[in-house]
């Protein structure tokens, strides 16, 4: 319920005309890191909320206002200005609804925060803005704010129901021509920008939008397709920073300072390995040099000078080879340690921390219960695994009693593989497709009982060649292949998780949800502003990895073992991917790692109760599913008003039939939002994707595959067959042959240098639970719930702590002695960097 208007007459506003009144407030803007002022040809102007202009039918608006003073002040590494405005308004101008800022400069942009109206002694009226805007003569139009009020589409006001439309449809563009910077522009394309057409090397199909290549869609940019093929988008470099995305989207202008810093350590971080690459060879020769070169020591020699007169022919610049030289020399040795080796060199080997890391390591999200034995493909092809192989490793269990108590499981990377590796293993790497039984020890750890790694026999057809390796004692033959087929599973597991658990299941499959939200959820609709935290810097990010990483010759493809296929791999395991199976519970559920049980708490019942990430995850879960479910509930007090929200609708439409277009074929894909239940699940799910899900596949990268070894990205040798060459070569010396057999140190480093800067908290990272600002609503009721949500999430970290702690807990530290805090929410976090913990709201890394 709004308060009457009272507006209030500041002394120093210039004395309103006859029958009208002043109306006094701030305007506040960033203007460091380069960013230009509004200048004085910056005008306001505002429309009410509540009294209508019957010819134009919408809201009564205001004479311009221009800003006045402008007082600087800092705020960490932030600075802003705040302006102060005035306008006058008749005396029946009623309620402001909403601000009108023309950037009346010929070149410059600038990034408005807020603007704050003051009507009354008590009360303000409060414009969350936080975009660009631009001056009119590019935008050839002004930039309209709503107050921080939400409404629904039929309870909106009527002096605003013209302008909620005209400022949505405004958004949508045509889907013709390049789009520019200052336009705000949400439409939809295929991923038709990875390759290159004029060069051989870099063709790349199309994906998305073919039945052959499905694929979420990501924002169009409309930049010219190649004279080649007509259907990819061309680029101006290979590594192309300027691609376009809505200004609003845009990393805040200290986040991206930030990121690019990151990204120039990085890169200096590389440095150095790559130079003495080219010095003193690609090859690690023990575990001992590898570590003493990647990774920062107390007393490290300085750089010799052959490296530097290499480093000095790789850098074009003369400035910059001087202020790269001025680093290496001062600290010659960069990357960190990473967790996974900082309390025992060795830990990693071991069985237990192999099999624990599938629990709780960077991708605790593929395991599976094995419902079959032997494992069988989905072309109906059963495993060479037999009984014989396990069954003398199971703690005198049956292995049908091992099935039926839950104790069996798999890491599979089979099937989608297998019709990939003729073509994988002819980029000059050695891969193979595996699948990894574990059992379930009564202690609660797994155990490893088997490894199958298979490859396509011959050319054609789809016969298979499997071999079986089984744990064994230290330092014996078998003992070394073991570990070998155990890097293999490790490099079939890393791919999966950058391209997959990572890249699609997160960052890919968010930005559909983002482009629909901007195109048909008005600004003021309640679920715009549920949601708007966590899409915030995805569209940013995944621009930067299509122009670097994901595009043909790009970092991934330099660093995985799909290589120029990785895409084209993702986009096969897209086409079975379903929504509805993204919530942790119905994800669980799926892979056999939980049943419901209306006995427990959330209605379900883990078959690993250790299991740490779904531990944690579940209690995030719940207090997310709350949050969202109250909040909802707040707006929607009946099933009829979300069928009936055509904004609601329009977007979820928006998302199955266009964003997410290649699966709309499939029924079980998505919930009917009919409901206010189906409705606080599917928010739910979005959200979990977009903040604890990444946050559980993102940011313990560094921690456990910052020492190569222990996660390789791709094999250069296979596993030896008894009697021959390599198989001697391995005896004779097994650390030589394992670091011949994993990534070379370029590609080694190369992949460290992007890991370190994802796995990186910026300063400005907002958490769940956490808002930017306190005003970015004036619902009251909201901002309970919104602290309830914040207090459950300190309960939680309260639990997770507790139980890093409890050594009945195995799998929670494991022989690494690394503490489970990826889901640790972290909601009154300070600090930045490696942290290994925090759960950031969005995609935004």
């Amino acid at each position: 319920m709004q308060m009457p208007f009272c507006p209030k007459l500041w002394d120093r506003s210039p004395t309103p005309p006859e029958n009208s009144i002043a109306i006094d407030g701030t305007v506040v803007v960033t203007n460091n890191f380069g960013l230009s002022a509004p200048g004085k040809s910056t005008t306001l102007r505002l429309f009410s909320g509540t009294q209508i202009d019957h010819q134009t039918r919408k809201g009564k608006l205001s004479g311009e206002a221009a800003l006045r003073g402008g007082k600087k002040s800092k705020h960490g590494k932030t600075s802003t200005t705040t302006y102060h405005v005035t306008f006058v308004v008749d005396a029946e101008f009623g309620t402001p609804g909403a601000v009108v800022v023309k950037n009346g400069n010929r070149n410059d942009h600038f990034f408005l925060r807020h603007v704050q109206l003051e009507l009354a002694a008590d009360r303000s009226l409060h414009f969350e803005c936080n975009s660009w805007v631009y001056p009119y003569k590019k935008s050839n139009s002004d930039r309209l704010f709503f107050i921080n009020t939400s409404y629904l589409p039929a309870k909106t006001p009527e002096a605003l129901v013209l302008l909620r439309d005209e400022e949505l449809r405004s958004l949508r563009g045509n889907g013709r021509g390049e789009r520019k910077d200052w336009e705000r522009i949400y439409d939809y394309d295929c991923y038709n920008d990875l390759g290159n057409p004029d060069k051989p090397d870099h063709v790349r199909p199309v994906i998305g939008g073919t039945r052959t290549h499905p694929y979420p869609r990501r924002c169009r940019t409309g930049r010219p397709l190649s004279k080649t093929d007509e259907v990819t988008e061309t680029r101006k470099h290979m590594i192309n920073l300027d691609f376009y995305i809505p200004p609003d989207e845009r990393f805040s202008p200290g986040k991206l300072a930030e990121v690019l810093t990151l990204a120039v350590q990085a890169v200096t971080h590389f440095v150095v390995p790559e130079v003495r690459t080219l010095v003193h060879g690609n090859d690690f020769r023990s575990m001992e040099q590898l570590r003493n070169d990647l990774y920062s020591k107390p007393a490290q020699p300085a750089v010799d000078g052959e490296v530097l007169e290499q480093l000095k022919s790789s850098v074009p610049s003369h400035k910059t080879y001087k202020k790269v030289a001025k680093a290496v020399k001062e600290n010659p040795v960069k990357f960190p340690t990473p967790q996974v080796i900082q309390h025992d060199h060795e830990a990693w080997r071991t069985d237990e921390e192999f099999a624990r890391e599938m629990l709780a390591g960077l991708n605790p999200v593929t395991i599976k219960r094995l419902q079959e034995f032997p494992p069988v493909s989905s072309g109906g092809k059963k495993s060479s695994i037999t009984a014989a192989h396990i069954e003398s490793q199971l703690e005198d269990v049956t292995i049908e009693m091992a099935m039926l108590q839950n104790r069996l499981y798999i890491l599979d990377h089979h099937d989608y593989l297998i019709p990939y590796l003729r073509r994988i293993n002819t980029l000059g790497v050695c891969i193979y497709a595996s699948r990894t039984l574990l059992f379930l020890k009564g202690d609660g750890t797994l155990k490893p009982v088997v490894i199958e790694l298979s490859l396509p026999s011959g050319t054609e057809g789809d016969g298979e060649i499997s071999r079986i390796f089984l744990p064994a004692g230290h330092a014996t033959a078998d003992a070394h292949l073991w570990n070998l087929a155990k890097a293999h599973v490790s490099v079939n597991d890393s791919g999966y998780h950058q391209l997959i658990s990572h890249w699609l299941f997160t960052h890919a499959t968010v930005e559909p949800f983002i482009i629909s939200t901007k195109r048909q959820l008005s600004a003021m609709h309640p679920i715009h502003k549920l949601l708007e935290p966590h899409l915030k810097g995805t569209m940013q990010i995944n621009t930067l990895a299509r122009s670097i990483l994901l595009n043909a010759g790009g970092i991934l493809e330099r660093t995985l073992y799909p290589g120029k296929y990785a895409m084209e791999m993702s986009s096969d395991i897209y086409g079975h991917w379903r929504f509805t199976e993204q919530s942790l519970p119905n994800d669980l559920i799926k892979r056999g790692m939980a049943t419901k049980d209306p006995g427990m708490p959330g209605g379900l019942s883990l078959h690993i109760e250790d299991y740490p990430y779904a531990v944690d995850g579940l209690e995030v879960w719940r207090a997310i599913e709350g949050w969202v479910r109250s909040y909802c509930a707040h707006f929607y007090h009946r099933d009829e008003e979300v069928a009936g929200d055509a904004e609601l609708q329009a977007w979820w439409d928006d998302v199955r039939s266009v964003g997410h277009g290649d699966r709309q074929g499939d029924p079980a894909c998505w919930l009917e939002l009919h409901s206010v239940e189906h409705l606080a699940d599917t928010l739910s799910t979005l959200i979990w994707i977009a903040s604890a899900l990444h946050a559980a596949v993102n940011f313990g990268q560094y921690g456990y595959a910052g020492f190569p070894p222990n996660r390789p990205t791709r094999c250069r040798r296979f596993v030896p067959l008894p009697g021959s060459a390599e198989m001697t070569q391995l005896q004779a010396d097994p650390e030589k042959f394992f670091l011949q057999m994993v990534p070379d140190r370029f590609t080694a480093t190369l992949g460290l240098a992007l890991i370190e800067v994802l796995s990186i908290h910026t300063s400005d990272e907002v958490y769940l639970g956490q808002r930017e600002t306190a005003t970015w609503t004036d619902d009251g009721q909201v901002l309970q719930l919104l602290d309830r949500f914040r207090e459950e999430l300190r309960r939680v970290e309260k639990r997770v702590a507790e139980r890093n702690k409890d050594p009945r807990l195995r799998n929670r530290m494991g022989p690494v002695k690394v503490p489970y805090t990826l889901l640790f929410p972290d909601v009154v976090a300070q600090e930045k960097g490696l942290t290994g913990k925090g759960i950031p709201n969005s995609v935004s890394i």
